[in-house]
């Protein structure tokens, strides 16, 4: 592709607005995979309550004796990202600092790295979601929604604290339209950043663009006890003057996973405006 090469123009680059990762707020890093491609996660069972026998004879007051059921959920890093680009010494010299390594690397993470890991890990969630509906939103119904979702949430014994609703904009406009939502905007700088606008209901409401999102989703509500992210290695590297590179050559390598925990599906609620086949 050519480089405009600046002549008199200011050395200041149109830059896309830098998103930071929305998803860091839907997942856990409870697990690792240092020294491993793959981990397995024990889910273990529960005993069944019984009433006491006070008066029978024997060990069985407690009821009789059982070994717990246990499932084996193994799960495998999946995902291994890379890319790699040069900037020319003139080039660099001649847009005036405009192409620069450094500030081209952490472009590339904010516009292209963090944004892909995003949209495979709201992919994940939606693929596992223990439940799923297909609905047709509007200003009308929007609030009624997220609270049937909630309710649903509730009754799975879903921790209330740390539920986020991730809405596309369309979602978010009708939410706030809706006259029955009542949306709490006091919330810290950092939440803003990730895209958190409020709180209602004591979820937080965050708006992502419907790219990072699978096809026809109006909104996820999920916990993050749900979903891992793991990120094995994040490597990124500026070369000067590489081998057959007259200035710096970068590069950069991203070796990732998500996973939802079988027993922890019902974390995840998916609204969608129409049923996807996976």
């Amino acid at each position: 592709m050519a480089i405009n090469l600046a002549t008199k123009f200011s050395p200041v680059v149109d830059e896309a607005f830098e998103e930071q990762s929305k998803a860091s707020i839907v997942v856990n890093s409870d697990y690792d995979f240092i020294g491993s491609k793959s981990i397995k996660i024990y889910s273990v069972g529960t005993a069944e309550m019984n009433d006491y026998g006070r008066n029978t004879d024997g060990t069985a007051r407690y009821g009789t004796v059982k070994d717990l059921s246990t499932e084996i959920q193994e799960v495998a890093m999946e995902k291994d990202r890379s890319f790699t680009f040069a900037i020319d010494k003139m080039d660099e010299d001649e847009t005036l600092g405009a192409l620069n390594a450094g500030t081209a690397l952490a472009r590339q993470i904010n516009e292209v790295v963090i944004p892909e890991s995003d949209k495979y890990v709201y992919g994940k969630m939606v693929e596992n979601a223990g439940t799923s509906v297909v609905e047709t939103i509007d200003n009308t119904n929007a609030y009624d929604s997220l609270a049937t979702a909630n309710a649903v949430q509730d009754e799975a014994s879903v921790p209330e604290q740390g539920r986020v609703c991730v809405g596309n904009p369309n979602y978010i406009k009708n939410l706030k339209a809706d006259e029955r939502a009542v949306l709490d905007s006091e919330i810290g700088q950092n939440l803003r950043i990730k895209g958190v606008i409020g709180e209602m209901d004591g979820t937080n409401i965050q708006k992502v663009p419907s790219r990072l999102l699978p096809a026809k989703v109006n909104y996820i509500l999920a916990h993050p006890v749900a979903t891992t992210f793991a990120v094995k290695l994040a490597d990124y590297k500026i070369h000067e003057d590489a081998p057959g590179v007259s200035g710096s050559l970068v590069e950069g390598r991203v070796y990732y996973t998500a996973f939802v925990r079988n027993n922890k599906k019902s974390a995840i609620y998916v609204s969608r405006s129409e049923a996807v086949a996976e």
